[in-house]
C-alpha cells in the first residue's frame, strides 16, 4: 500500500502533486518478545487464542526459532492498530478483531473485523500501512491509517 497521487481534478486541471490519501492516525509499539514467551508458557492456548487469530498463531508456528518474535510483532502490531484508531483497547474491541494479514509477497496488511473495523469505517480509514521489525529481544509495529483526502471521491476515482 502506498501513497498515491492525483495527476489532475477531476474538471482536468493539472494539480501540484496533492495526496489522494490522507493520515488519520498513526500508532507504534514495542514489544517485549520474553514477556509474550513467558504467557504463552504460563497460559498456553487460552492466552493465544485470545490474542492471535488462527492464522496468526499459525505463522508464528512455521518458525519455531522465531515463534515467540512473529508472535510479539503481531501483538504490537494490534496496539499500534487500536492507537492508529484513536480507541486502545476501549469500546468492546476484542484482541482478534485486529489480525496482521501477509501479500503473497511478504508483505504485512492489517484485517480488521467486528467493532474494529466499524469503528475504522466510522473514522473513514480506508487503508493501513503497516511495518514490523524484530530482533530476538523486542517488537516493534508502526501503523498508518489512512483515508481519501477531502475532496477526493473514491467513488469516481476508486480506491487505487
Amino acid at each position: 500500500m502506498k501513497f498515491e497521487w492525483l495527476e489532475s481534478a477531476p474538471s482536468g486541471q493539472p494539480l501540484m502533486g496533492i495526496f489522494v490519501n490522507h493520515v488519520i492516525g498513526h500508532g507504534v509499539d514495542l514489544v517485549d518478545v520474553q514477556r509474550i514467551a513467558t504467557s504463552v508458557r504460563e497460559h498456553g492456548a487460552r492466552f493465544l487464542e485470545r490474542c492471535f487469530t488462527e492464522n496468526e498463531r499459525n505463522y508464528a508456528a512455521t518458525s519455531a526459532k522465531r515463534e515467540y518474535e512473529h508472535l510479539a510483532a503481531r501483538f504490537a502490531a494490534k496496539e499500534a492498530v487500536l492507537k492508529a484508531l484513536g480507541t486502545g483497547w476501549s469500546r468492546g474491541i476484542g484482541w482478534t478483531d485486529v489480525e496482521v494479514v501477509r501479500a503473497p509477497s511478504g508483505e504485512p496488511g492489517v484485517k480488521l473485523t467486528g467493532v474494529a473495523a466499524q469503528i475504522a469505517a466510522e473514522r473513514g480509514i480506508t487503508r493501513w500501512l503497516i511495518s514490523l521489525s524484530h530482533t530476538d529481544t523486542h517488537a516493534i509495529a508502526s501503523v498508518i491509517a489512512c483515508g481519501p483526502s477531502a475532496g477526493y471521491d473514491e467513488a469516481t476515482h476508486g480506491n487505487r
